[in-house]
């Protein structure tokens, strides 16, 4: 048992801190949806541009801090085990929340580890901690109330599906200044890129071979009958080239094989999704009179197997 004395001050003035699932009005058991759902709402009512009682700002943050936290399961895994002291460093249990802030004139900078684009434009990304920027997250960065927000210019880039599997980057002239886009392997179509001056959207060209849902990505092949019926090998394309791969005898059209990790990496988090490869069974257009025989005699052979 602790006495009051034996406990760090730091971790005894975090004790007063309001628990988040308090401050989002949820359960510990809540659902993701309910979470947004929630936080969604009290966002909108707590906005200064909208609530204008005293510290309404402050309890603006406070509920941005706290869904920033359980909707992260990392975070809020660590957040369930070690509450407050989660995320400061003084107290031994592995980070901070908002990274290293530093001071330049009157304005303070913090910039986030916790996710985000980091060093997309040659600097450091912000993620989703800055409170103010949750109408451009549900309202497609208009403001609802009218306040002093003043929209970003946006920029839409179209690139090649392999450009947004792999990475890439991309340049283009802003206000009379080149900049640099890194384009980081995974991006989607619609992957929004936020600048502190721009912002930058991307559209992916739909490709030949693959379909790609999620991280995972689909294709058709075909391979002849014959090998459907006799097994052996074809090459498939995959997003490294092609792969050899065995078809076992007595393959059925539609078989579908799946070559896990071998899908599109993941923009947040480790891994890759998989590839799945859809075999379509090729029947011969024409045959001869001899081939015709040669099937019927087939046809004969295997109703007396089946």
């Amino acid at each position: 048992m602790f006495v009051k004395s034996e406990i760090p001050a730091k971790i005894r003035g975090m004790a007063t801190k309001k628990d988040y699932y308090e401050i989002l009005g949820v359960t510990r058991g809540a659902s993701e949806s309910e979470l947004k759902s929630n936080y969604r709402r009290l966002a909108l009512k707590w906005h200064p541009d909208r609530n204008k009682e005293a510290g309404a700002e402050a309890k603006f943050k406070e509920i941005n801090e706290a869904y920033e936290v359980l909707s992260s399961p990392e975070k809020k895994s660590k957040y369930d085990q070690f509450g407050h002291a989660a995320f400061d460093p003084s107290a031994g249990f592995g980070g901070s929340q908002s990274g290293q802030s530093y001071r330049q004139g009157p304005f303070t900078y913090t910039y986030s580890t916790g996710g985000g684009f980091e060093d997309l434009f040659g600097g450091q990304g912000q993620g989703f901690s800055d409170p103010f920027n949750i109408f451009e997250s549900f309202f497609g960065g208009q403001n609802p109330f009218g306040g002093q927000f003043q929209q970003k210019p946006h920029y839409s880039m179209t690139i090649e599906f392999m450009e947004a599997v792999k990475g890439s980057e991309k340049s283009f002239v802003h206000q009379g200044r080149q900049y640099t886009v890194k384009i980081p392997p995974g991006s989607d179509d619609g992957t929004r890129i936020r600048y502190s001056e721009f912002d930058v959207s991307i559209n992916v060209k739909p490709h030949k071979t693959f379909r790609r849902e999620g991280n995972d990505v689909f294709i058709y092949h075909e391979i002849p009958l014959t090998l459907a019926i006799l097994g052996g090998e074809t090459s498939v394309p995959t997003l490294e080239g092609e792969l050899t791969i065995k078809i076992r005898p007595g393959t059925q059209p539609s078989t579908t094989v799946r070559l896990s990790g071998k899908g599109i990496k993941r923009l947040r988090g480790s891994g890759r999704g998989d590839l799945y490869i859809k075999f379509k069974v090729m029947l011969p257009e024409k045959l001869s009179h001899r081939g015709r025989q040669l099937v019927r005699q087939l046809v004969e052979e295997l109703e007396s197997v089946l």
